[in-house]
């Protein structure tokens, strides 16, 4: 069986369970994803598929990328592998759906978190601002790093100002509240990382079948 589609962010909404309960989830677009590759132990020394999903604008791709994709008859706008059991119940150009996930299941949500560009220490790191009064003219720097005499310098890994987001990230064991085939929908409890119609890659955790 194939362990992982690739899908789209839509957003956040709620759901209400029987007993009256708010339920917080993510709603995905799922597929359907078209099989670009088949790769398998003997020829490539490990099972896989590489699964293609979304559309791209033709002159926004490489020609390989093209010819690689002619193939499996699309031009998409982004291409993951998979692990599967076994690869030769598949072949390229199949296109596979939701089907292959249930309620009920544990699923890891890769995602690429929102890019805030640079960041202060208080905003990147949730440090506390310095009092705004009795004279404290520093209000959100750092403040002291440095150290006495040994080992003289600034440990590495120190929390400081720089680039946040724009980071990978895997959301592990969120649950599937429900699926609607016929619109391509998961709803995932919980957050996803990303912004809306942001791409990910939602995959069976490692050791579930």
């Amino acid at each position: 069986m194939c362990k992982g589609l690739i899908g789209r962010k839509l957003g956040m909404t709620s759901l209400f369970e029987p007993n009256g309960g708010s339920v917080p989830v993510t709603v995905v677009e799922l597929g359907p994803c078209v099989v670009t590759q088949v790769k398998t132990k003997a020829t490539d020394g490990y099972d896989a598929l590489q699964l293609g999903f979304g559309t791209k604008k033709i002159r926004r791709l490489s020609k390989p990328l093209l010819g690689h994709m002619r193939a499996a008859g699309g031009n998409f706008a982004m291409l993951r592998e998979v692990s599967v059991d076994d690869p030769t119940a598949y072949t390229v150009g199949q296109t596979i759906g939701t089907d292959i996930f249930k309620v009920g299941d544990r699923v890891d949500v890769i995602g690429t978190t929102k890019g805030r560009g640079f960041a202060g220490v208080i905003k990147r790191h949730g440090f506390s601002g310095n009092r705004a009064t009795h004279g404290v003219k520093m209000h959100r720097v750092p403040g002291s790093v440095g150290n006495a005499t040994y080992p003289g310098r600034v440990v590495k890994g120190k929390k400081f100002p720089g680039q946040y987001g724009n980071q990978r990230q895997t959301m592990k064991h969120l649950q599937i509240v429900d699926i609607r085939p016929e619109q391509n929908l998961v709803l995932l409890r919980g957050a996803v990382p990303g912004h809306r119609m942001g791409l990910v890659l939602v995959n069976r955790p490692q050791g579930v079948r």
